[in-house]
């Protein structure tokens, strides 16, 4: 002990730091906010619009391959899977296109990451969908598909006219009051939701909310896509069976969903059943040799594209529809309808709806953003993700649009290709402004089956995490559960519950962990200064007088009563029976010395001192508080309670490696006694020095106790 004694480190005096009152906080904000300066508007413009600084730097011979390469590829990857999604979001296939043109703008605009991929996304869809759809039935319209005939104009779809035997709703769309039919309210249903989400997420920018993400663990997020996924394949196995049957509304989507599917088994048409097995055979095959030899692919195939081009050519020429009564994309339009504003009408009906989607589609977006961030070497500013992925909603809401959300199969498409900016993004538009201008109506005799088996097998990697579950469990059992149950509520409850119960679940595994810590007890390494868990360590020195205790967690109201078992546990007393047990014993001396005087005069007296003295085998309690990184006023309380209940049994309480936040709730408790006079001798900068001060007063703690 002696050997290694280092030179006792003085007492430092903390710096006063002068404190803002919260007047001179809003002045100074308001001040640098509502100040106006040609600098200060340049930065404004060029925080807003990262394209102004990045694109007059463009490099054309460097990056031009690229970009076009990567976006012409990604356009058409998005054209088939636009369309396909909106079977998801109960939508009509232009809406889709409308959604992934305008993302792709927007962000180019706004966005700050190189490579991220926006615009339609499989999750964000199936969220919108289950909104517009119980909205559509609360509505009174039919959600089944067999009034409504093959083909629909524009003007159908917004006057009610576009579906036989519907029902219409007098709706306000831009200051004019129509009568909205179902195609019409579905979109004006999204366009409110969209919009609502878009305001949330700029609210988050503005006010700096940026950190909620930090409550989406990773776990939770993957089960959460897991179980949407799940979700998903059920929704679009109607379609691979060509069977007729509304979307469940309501809980238990995945349970109930299936039960009506094998109820209508018997309803199957075999058409729909075997084109599915064919297109998923064929895409699962190109997808498994495009990852085997795709070291070899200079670009991705677009296999997706090949399956809908081949199988519209076969539909059509082959009159699918007409002979097996299969069904059909319909006739998509071409070009723009005019802008409205969305419905404020509807916006209170999905405001708590709006807020999952709003956070979803934020998470996504920035971790995207900043795990390609990190592999090129370069940052992006979560605050300014928010707040283009919030314009990317509330501008296309205006033009019959919903939720996006940046995708990760894209975004790899997009880094596998050579992309370096988002001008890849604008030739991504390109390619669906061309669809929406001219080719769209080629897509009238897709079958839907053939774009829910597009959305089925996009669904890979998301159902591949069952098989990470086993290997999961072994490095974290604790991730594995938040997985589990947040991918079993996900998709046995609803999405949103999921979500709810993810974060929820999470979070509460965080609490259990800090109300359920290790408490361990210190001993020293041989000749050293540094001390370890008894428990975990062999050969080390456990000191004679002095135990060493290490909570390992903050101390606060949820765990008070755990420290106070723990550390009596740990040192083997607990001082308010040692103080009993002493009472107990010195009255039974008392009473024992009491009979012995009445009975003779020759009464040992030395009787009752020996039956009272019972002496702890040690004098201080050293806590060592370095994994303790705050404590409220429960554990204030707590620990000077502790420190006194101690002392009244003979034992003194050392802190030592308390950081300055405990420190100070402990000053503000009085913990160190009137004007903080014994600071010095209750805290020490390291447990070492703390053991160091219990030897050298072993006399007058003696004493103290006596």
């Amino acid at each position: 002990m002696a050997d290694c004694k280092p030179a006792e480190v003085e007492h430092l005096e903390r710096r006063v730091r002068r404190r803002r009152g919260p007047k001179d906080v809003i002045v100074s904000k308001l001040s640098r906010g509502f100040s106006c300066s040609t600098a200060r508007l340049k930065r404004t413009l060029t925080g807003f619009f990262p394209v102004v600084t990045w694109l007059p730097k463009y490099r054309l011979k460097e990056y031009a391959w690229g970009d076009a390469m990567s976006g012409l590829i990604v356009g058409i990857i998005l054209v088939p899977q636009a369309i396909a999604y909106c079977l998801l979001a109960g939508l009509e296939p232009i809406y889709g296109l409308y959604t992934s043109f305008f993302a792709n703008i927007i962000y180019f605009l706004m966005g700050t990451s190189r490579h991220v991929s926006v615009g339609i996304f499989s999750l964000m869809s199936l969220m919108v969908g289950q909104v517009v759809d119980r909205e559509v039935y609360l509505a009174g319209f039919d959600l089944g598909e067999e009034g409504k005939p093959a083909a629909a104009s524009m003007d159908g779809m917004w006057n009610g006219t576009g579906v036989s035997n519907a029902p219409a709703v007098n709706l306000t769309l831009g200051g004019y009051s129509l009568e909205c039919g179902k195609e019409c309210y579905a979109i004006s249903i999204a366009a409110a939701l969209t919009f609502l989400a878009g305001v949330y997420q700029v609210l988050m920018a503005v006010f700096r909310l940026g950190f909620v993400s930090v409550y989406l663990s990773a776990p939770m997020l993957d089960g959460f896509a897991t179980g949407a996924s799940l979700t998903i394949l059920t929704v679009q196995a109607k379609y691979l069976l060509g069977i007729k049957i509304p979307r469940h509304q309501g809980y238990g989507t995945v349970v109930v969903t299936w039960i009506n599917i094998f109820k209508n088994i018997d309803k199957t048409n075999f058409c729909d059943m075997i084109t599915s097995a064919i297109c998923i055979s064929f895409l699962v095959a190109g997808k498994e040799l495009q990852e085997r030899y795709k070291s070899r692919l200079k670009v991705p195939l677009p296999i997706e594209l090949v399956v809908v081009a081949v199988a519209t050519l076969v539909s059509h020429f082959a009159d699918l529809a007409g002979r097996y009564s299969s069904s059909i994309s319909g006739a998509i339009p071409t070009g723009f309808i005019p802008p409205k504003v969305p419905s404020f009408q509807l916006m209170p009906r999905v405001a708590l709806d709006a807020i999952p989607l709003a956070i979803i589609s934020f998470a996504f977006t920035i971790s995207l953003s900043e795990m390609f961030a990190k592999k090129h070497g370069y940052s992006v500013r979560a605050n300014q993700e928010m707040m283009a992925i919030g314009f990317c909603n509330i501008i296309p809401s205006f033009f019959h649009c919903f939720t996006t959300s940046a995708a990760l199969a894209k975004t790899m498409v997009k880094d596998s290709t050579g992309c370096q900016t988002q001008v890849s993004s604008l030739v991504s538009a390109f390619v669906v402004l061309l669809v929406l201008l001219i080719f769209a109506p080629f897509f009238y005799s897709l079958q839907k089956c053939v774009l829910a088996s597009i959305i089925i097998v996009s669904l890979r990697g998301a159902l591949r995490k069952f098989r990470d579950v086993p290997q999961q469990w072994r490095i974290n059992n604790v991730d594995a559960i938040v997985w589990t149950v947040t991918m079993s509520a996900s998709a046995l409850i609803s999405v949103e519950i999921g979500l709810l119960v993810g974060v929820v679940f999470s979070m509460l595994c965080v609490v259990a962990r800090t109300q359920n810590p290790k408490v361990a007890l210190l001993g020293q390494i041989r000749d050293t200064s540094h001390y370890e868990d008894l428990g975990e360590y062999d050969n080390l020195l456990e000191l004679p007088k002095v135990k060493i205790v290490c909570f390992q967690a903050p101390l606060y109201y949820a765990n008070k009563d755990f420290f106070l078992k723990s550390l009596y546990k740990a040192v083997g007393l607990e001082p308010f029976l040692e103080v009993a047990k002493r009472r107990k014993a010195k009255k039974q001396a008392k009473d024992q010395a009491t009979k012995q005087t009445k009975s003779s005069d020759s009464t040992n007296g030395n009787m009752a001192v020996v039956l009272v003295s019972r002496d702890p085998d040690f004098h201080t309690i050293v806590l060592d508080c370095s994994s303790m990184p705050f404590v409220d006023t429960p554990g204030m309380l707590t620990l000077k309670m502790v420190m006194k209940d101690y002392k009244e049994v003979g034992v003194r309480v050392l802190l030592a490696c308390c950081n300055p936040p405990v420190i100070d709730a402990l000053k503000r408790g009085s913990v160190f006694g009137p004007g903080h006079k014994d600071i010095d001798s209750l805290t020490f900068h390291s447990v070492h020095g703390a053991v160091l001060f219990a030897h050298d007063s072993e006399e007058a703690v003696c004493e103290m106790a006596v």
